[in-house]
């Protein structure tokens, strides 16, 4: 009998493990992959290796910064500033025809960028910072608000709101067309007021030094152990039965499955609200170039582009949806070291349909990867500079990926629409972290794990 179990050893889930056992509980983590991460996870191809979804971290502070999430983190974890390595942005675009808007990890710059292309709307920007900053938190009802009806009220130009909502969205909607107050207000801080960075050795390094800690402080880590259900009885779980057919018990239990997809797991299906899956989810391309992006006169860490006045956040009914989506180059950090950031590299994303791309026979899956990166670099150029002359190795990855890496339905990057904010179940020890308790990104996957473990799994009864 164990104290806790996790069910999935991606951030949240490694979070909470280090959380549970630095308090003294034997704490065992299932994770049904060969490797933890989840959707942050890397893999090795040819000779080089590859970040699962990571473009950069959220959140960012210096060091020696007591504040934000960052910081709460790194007191929680026992982890010192060093031991994520993270190299702070060089800037970022909001490109749209005809108008851009710059951003780094000063929010002095947007607002000056704000102030010359949109100038009647500069007060009402501040305002918008303002009620942002002030707002009472994920679990008040003003968070379950239409974010765009709060924006409007206060943004009257909708182009600027339209430029605002792009990159917010790309990062972590996981509602179609517009999301909720609170979620809007957690990434606006996390992108726009606080930063972005990344680990100077990419994803690989952060998730070696959580598990390190969390084996240090005895916990237990069972990698290739899928969950093939979970027997409830009397309204908790009993126990977890593995795919291997061998069952685990433990006091309480924390999942980062995701809702829908614990739910599943439970033997109790007349007492769940059904949630609709999430939909939104991805197609992903790594150029490696010859030459680093800024010899060709990419100078930015990330591009959010759109070629319409309009952004349109759904998923498509194509295989792909390349008007808009995000360029970075992993290169352009503040690396101390020139080489810190290797191989010259373009990330580009795009929405995509995770159906139409599961539904294709293996050979004309290979043809369409092909055919949609050539369609998504061809759309991405006219916001940057033209690297395809450069390109000397790429791979793409699609939604059956992401699905593949995470377990979520339809491949779904930020999970169910319906978040799940304080994080309990209708069973009375089975909690849940992660993407559908409400926060997202890397940053705030590690905090949903911390305070999920500390809320529930270490709360006295």
């Amino acid at each position: 009998m164990y104290d806790s179990i996790i069910i999935g050893a991606g951030m949240s889930g490694l979070a909470a493990g280090i959380r549970l056992a630095h308090f003294g509980q034997r704490v065992c983590m299932l994770e049904r992959h060969y490797a933890v991460g989840g959707l942050n996870s890397y893999y090795r191809l040819g000779r080089r290796n590859y970040d699962v979804g990571l473009h950069a971290v959220t959140n960012y502070r210096p060091k020696g910064d007591k504040r934000g999430p960052l910081a709460r983190l790194l007191r929680q974890l026992r982890f010192a500033w060093e031991d994520f390595g993270l190299a702070p942005q060089v800037g970022s675009r909001i490109a749209f025809p005809g108008v851009t808007l710059d951003f780094n990890n000063d929010p002095a710059l947007l607002e000056a960028e704000i102030a010359k292309s949109f100038p009647r709307e500069i007060d009402n920007f501040r305002r918008l910072q303002t009620e942002i900053l002030d707002y009472g938190g994920i679990e008040t009802p003003k968070a379950r608000s239409s974010a765009r009806d709060i924006v409007g009220q206060t943004i009257h130009d909708p182009l600027l709101v339209e430029m605002l909502f792009c990159p917010i969205m790309l990062y972590g909607s996981a509602s179609e067309r517009d999301m909720e107050f609170g979620q809007f207000s957690i990434l606006f801080r996390s992108i726009f007021q606080e930063g972005l960075a990344r680990p100077i050795s990419g994803i690989r390094m952060i998730l070696k030094k959580l598990v390190q800690r969390f084996k240090l402080l005895g916990g237990e880590l069972r990698l290739r152990a899928g969950v093939q259900r979970i027997t409830v009885e009397g309204g908790e779980v009993r126990e977890i039965v593995l795919d291997d057919g061998s069952a685990l018990a433990a006091r309480k239990i924390l999942s980062s499955a995701g809702w829908c997809e614990t739910m599943r797991l439970c033997e109790m299906p007349a007492v769940v609200e059904p949630i609709e899956s999430g939909q939104l989810s991805f197609i992903e391309s790594v150029s490696t170039l010859n030459v680093e992006p800024r010899e060709l006169g990419y100078k930015q860490t990330m591009v959010f582009f759109n070629d319409s006045e309009r952004f349109d956040w759904q998923r498509p009914s194509d295989l792909a949806d390349v008007r808009s989506g995000v360029v970075c180059s992993p290169n352009n950090f503040c690396y101390d070291s020139a080489t810190a950031a290797g191989e010259g590299t373009m990330r580009l994303t795009a929405r995509a349909n995770f159906i139409r791309w599961n539904s294709l026979p293996e050979e004309e899956y290979r043809r369409e990867k092909q055919h949609w990166y050539e369609r998504m670099v061809a759309s991405a150029v006219r916001f940057i500079p033209d690297f395809r002359p450069h390109v000397v190795d790429v791979d793409v990855f699609t939604p059956k990926t992401i699905r593949r890496f995470t377990g979520h339905d339809n491949g779904a990057v930020y999970g169910t629409p319906k978040k799940h904010y304080d994080g309990t179940t209708p069973l009375k020890n089975l909690f849940i972290c992660g993407t559908d308790q409400g926060l997202v990104g890397i940053i705030g996957a590690l905090i949903s794990g911390i305070t999920m473990a500390n809320r529930h799994l270490l709360a006295r009864e």
